[in-house]
């Protein structure tokens, strides 16, 4: 099944970028793209696309306002949110109005594709930074977010960085050092490193363990 993308965003150099890079995703399709939340409308109604890819900020209408009318309108399709914000409130503000996932600009293409397999399936997504805000703000409790329902979950991973828990997280996924390697944009070598790594932290001891371990705190689903 392919995946009908509409991007949206007011920076025409970002949308070439992302139309570029999902290009070389087989199961990926840009349908169509928009500079503002009116545009959206308008192309979602006659395009019908699965996915849009929403900027939270853009002129006249919002991706925020966007996104709620948006949700109202078409229930079928799903919203990711593209923000170069990772702070709380933009994140919740995006959950509350319908989005079903919430990514950063600051390296959208491995998070975006991400993303988009994950809304598809009916999961919620969001990526590392958002996490770690998010996180901040409430301790190590599990996070709740408005509408998450069934896929409310624990996201907080002890002892990992960053990049640990993305290659975790792409590890559980089914991914190989070579995939995650070119996802991330760092060498096989150091894919494995982080893996030992995570084992050594985790006290896991191979791929299996690792996947357990990453769908029981929430940061993956197979």
């Amino acid at each position: 099944m392919t995946i009908r993308v509409i991007l949206a965003d007011d920076h025409q150099m970002l949308l070439d970028a992302l139309s570029s890079f999902l290009k070389n995703e087989k199961d990926i399709k840009v349908v169509g793209v928009a500079t503002d939340g009116c545009e959206v409308h308008e192309l979602s109604a006659s395009l019908r696309p699965d996915v849009v890819v929403m900027s939270v900020c853009m002129p006249g209408m919002n991706g925020i306002e966007a996104t709620r009318r948006l949700v109202a309108a078409y229930p079928k399709i799903k919203v990711v949110a593209l923000s170069a914000f990772s702070q709380k409130q933009h994140v919740l503000d995006m959950l509350e109005a319908g989005a079903s996932a919430y990514a950063i600009k600051e390296n959208p293409g491995g998070e975006l594709v991400s993303a988009l397999h994950a809304v598809m399936k009916g999961h919620k997504y969001l990526c590392v930074d958002v996490v770690d805000e998010v996180t901040n703000h409430v301790g190590h409790n599990p996070i709740v977010v408005p509408n998450l329902g069934r896929c409310e979950r624990e996201i907080v991973v002890p002892n990992l960085g960053r990049r640990e828990r993305e290659v975790l997280q792409l590890l559980a996924e089914g991914d190989t050092s070579p995939v995650i390697a070119k996802r991330l944009f760092i060498s096989p070598r150091t894919v494995d490193v982080h893996r030992r790594n995570i084992m050594q932290k985790l006290d896991l001891h191979n791929v299996a363990e690792l996947t357990k371990y990453a769908v029981r705190k929430g940061l993956t689903y197979v």
